[in-house]
């Protein structure tokens, strides 16, 4: 029988082995009936070892709710004990509900996992690594939906047969990156393989799907982390460079621009996605501010923009062929994350 517990901290709430009751019939209505972040625990086959998934950490990112609310309600019983961690429920409840990132005057949840831990993401975020580091997981996926459409996609800050295999379970794209956020994949630095997964845009079917079918293999087989069982070669794309807009700049998606936004782009970019752009093919148009609104960050801190964009007849092209991902239509994701990342074109380093 399934049994609600509240933490000392009064930070989160859990869930052992929770029956369909307790779920509801829908992962909404499950949703209303969570009152804070929460953990769930699952018991496996096998109780000495556990593996642990984090999801929902921005409250628009649906994909990992769906597929664990799916899976729990079939009552599978796993290889190995599960950890479920749900971060984002706060922002996830706010009407309309699975629409808000983060909390308004609150801070994105998946930066907030390094100390200070301030405010009550900070707290939050504590108490999670705390409940790890009590369950001693062998592995952690942390489960979100791109901020556009797009295709799936893993990204860790370590690249080793370990971690391409926990990326085989849901895709064949691994982004190995040396910057560090604050994110919950970071995590990795403990020596315990940590994947953060991006199942696809929030709205498409096709990302749920891929989310659940992730799950239902991380859950059931006896090994997540040997490239032996992979489901497909993993193409590694190393060091992207971030690409960020000023706080105070404009941007617009129009097919032309109305001349009032300091950057412009197309309303089907998120198309571009993954794919290779050649030093012809224009990205967007720049306002009477040029580039010096933009900045392109590597893991070294170091920026050359120089190196990523130009500027020719008001518009804006790559410097050189480049692969861009994690493009997105919404601004506010745009100006409170980032534009874009980008590699080159055969997937090495820009800078």
């Amino acid at each position: 029988m399934d049994t609600v517990t509240v933490s000392n901290s009064n930070v989160l709430d859990y869930l052992n082995d929770p029956s369909p009751r307790t779920l509801g019939r829908s992962p909404l209505e499950w949703l209303e009936r969570l009152q804070k972040p929460t953990v769930i625990r699952v018991a496996g086959r096998d109780r000495s070892r556990t593996r642990a998934m984090a999801t929902l950490l921005h409250g628009n990112e649906p994909s990992g709710l769906f597929a664990l609310h799916r899976w729990l309600l079939e009552q599978h019983t796993p290889e190995v004990n599960m950890l479920f961690l749900l971060g984002g429920v706060y922002p996830a409840k706010i009407p309309p509900t699975l629409s808000v990132r983060q909390l308004a005057e609150g801070r994105d949840l998946n930066r907030c996992f390094k100390a200070p831990f301030v405010g009550i993401e900070g707290a939050i975020a504590e108490a999670l690594l705390a409940e790890l580091r009590k369950a001693r997981p062998e592995c952690l996926l942390d489960v979100h939906n791109t901020s556009g459409t797009g295709p799936a996609f893993a990204v860790s800050i370590t690249n080793d047969a370990a971690h391409q295999a926990l990326t085989s379970l849901y895709t064949d794209r691994l982004i190995a990156t040396d910057l560090r956020l604050g994110a919950l994949m970071e995590y990795s630095e403990q020596e315990v393989p940590t994947v953060t997964i991006e199942c696809g845009g929030s709205q498409d079917d096709q990302a749920h799907e891929l989310a659940y079918d992730g799950l239902v293999r991380y859950a059931s087989r006896p090994d997540v982390l040997s490239l032996e069982n992979a489901e497909w070669d993993i193409d590694v794309l190393r060091n992207p460079i971030r690409v960020e807009i000023a706080l105070e700049a404009t941007i617009e998606y129009r097919l032309k621009p109305s001349g009032q936004a300091d950057l412009t782009f197309p309303p089907d970019i998120e198309h571009r996605n993954f794919g290779v752009v050649s030093t012809e093919e224009p990205l967007g148009w720049i306002g009477e501010k040029g580039l010096e609104i933009l900045t392109a960050i590597g893991h070294n801190r170091a920026e050359n923009m120089e190196q990523i964009l130009q500027v020719k007849g008001g518009q804006i092209y790559p410097a050189q062929a480049i692969r861009a991902f994690m493009i997105t239509t919404n601004p506010v994701i745009a100006k409170s994350d980032c534009l874009f990342y980008a590699v080159k074109a055969t997937g090495e380093p820009i800078f």
